[in-house]
């Protein structure tokens, strides 16, 4: 494989680069870069004029369902629709059946993936920190970080034993894998479908409060002061309390991060008065003031990762009445979309910032090497024409299920694709 990438402008935060950038790729790897490169006939030429190149994004969290819900999607699918999306690595969570808390599993998604990607997406598992998910004993977690899983969580559900999480905060920090909290204080959300407060109230649906999550977020906080060497990572950050209490850990310089979704700074909880259950998201869409604050936080560094939190569910799945639906809605390809149209369109972020929230922090979070842009060195590229304007269409999604509330939305900016090693998919 001999390429030419011609003409693009690379946006590396690692380096600091941010130039127009030629390179020559030969096997997967960076033999020349620089600019005004030419080459001769036997490369084949693809032109990024106008169009950004930026170290492989990845979207730490990732449902990918199989094994055992391979009617909503499968490791191929969802493969996929990350790079259709613009990601060459995606870490997948653990509320399979049987769910990943032991090597088996670890490896038979590891195994999986490199037959059906052929390495154009990596796949990271993210491995159960309690046995079947059920918050009750601890998994094998010596034997799961062996079998390379990079992070523990019971996403999907909380870890609500004060007790528990604090011995998943021991045994995580000897093999220095990050705890990654679905964030909920469960004997305050049973039964509860959408944002408590006043939506909540006037559309007549049992409601799931802020401080559920706040609450969590602050015992762990304790439990991390008291165990320091523990990893501790917020999923999908959904309110200013929640913000606020990640600014202030980070002040006191615990180790905790945080992430939050598209659609938790796109939409507020008034979507939910359509009725659509493809507005129904644990946790759910919250307040104008929420999603403000969850700018703010992506502004300032509060939050470091953007995720999609890829749900996917199938038609008959979606089609019920509210209260009965399943929680979730497809992401990973609106996510760069949204984020570009959202976040670097209004000035919130810039490109750089952006892409580091895409692609370094998370690779750090999840213990991976950083991607390094300089010759010699293996492809691993998103390319982004960021004044590209385009409609979301879910009948084009590559993803099994079509669960996603922004059908029909015009945005601008988009991933047109992919390179990592050899393998590459490109669609300007």
């Amino acid at each position: 494989m001999k390429l030419f990438l011609q003409g693009g402008r690379l946006i590396d935060p690692l380096s600091g680069k941010d130039e127009g950038m030629d390179f020559l790729i030969v096997d997967g790897r960076i033999e020349k870069m620089g600019k005004n490169l030419s080459a001769n006939s036997t490369y084949e030429t693809i032109q990024l004029r106008n169009c950004i190149i930026a170290p492989g994004f990845i979207d730490m969290h990732v449902h990918l369902r199989e094994p055992g819900f391979e009617h909503k999607e499968t490791i191929a699918t969802g493969c996929a629709a990350a790079a259709a999306g613009g990601f060459t690595a995606i870490c997948c969570m653990p509320n399979t059946n049987p769910p990943i808390d032991d090597e088996s599993v670890v490896r038979y998604v590891q195994d999986t993936a490199k037959k059906v990607t052929k390495g154009l997406v990596d796949v990271y598992p993210i491995a159960a920190a309690t046995k079947e998910r059920k918050g009750e004993e601890l998994a094998p977690i010596a034997e799961l970080a062996e079998a390379g899983a990079v992070a523990l969580s019971d996403d999907g559900s909380p870890i609500a034993s004060a007790e528990l999480m604090r011995r998943v905060f021991e045994y995580s920090s000897m093999f220095g894998l990050p705890v990654i909290q679905h964030a909920e204080e469960p004997t305050m959300t049973k039964g509860g479908v959408m944002n408590e407060g006043f939506q909540s109230t006037r559309l007549g649906l049992p409601g799931i409060p802020p401080i559920a999550e706040e609450l969590m977020v602050v015992r762990d906080c304790i439990l991390l002061r008291y165990i320091p060497k523990a990893k501790y990572h917020v999923a999908h950050v959904s309110t200013s309390g929640t913000v606020e209490a990640i600014r202030r850990a980070k002040a006191e310089k615990l180790n905790i991060t945080a992430e939050v979704t598209p659609h938790h700074f796109t939409l507020t909880d008034e979507a939910v008065e359509s009725f659509d259950t493809n507005t129904k998201i644990n946790p759910p869409l919250r307040t104008s003031d929420d999603v403000a604050a969850v700018k703010e936080g992506l502004r300032d560094g509060t939050i470091d990762v953007i995720a999609s939190d890829h749900a996917p569910h199938t038609i008959d799945e979606k089609d019920v009445e509210y209260l009965d639906a399943p929680f979730g809605i497809v992401g990973l390809e609106t996510s760069v979309g949204l984020s570009i149209t959202t976040l670097v369109e209004t000035k919130i972020l810039t490109m750089a910032q952006l892409i580091e929230k895409l692609s370094l922090n998370p690779r750090r979070i999840v213990g991976l090497e950083p991607i390094r842009i300089e010759e010699g060195e293996k492809t691993n590229f998103t390319f982004l024409d960021p004044t590209k304007e385009w409609t979301v269409d879910v009948e084009s999604f590559h993803s099994k299920s079509k669960n996603s509330p922004y059908n029909g939305w015009k945005l601008k900016g988009k991933a047109i694709g992919v390179m990592n090693g050899s393998q590459y998919w490109y669609k300007p």
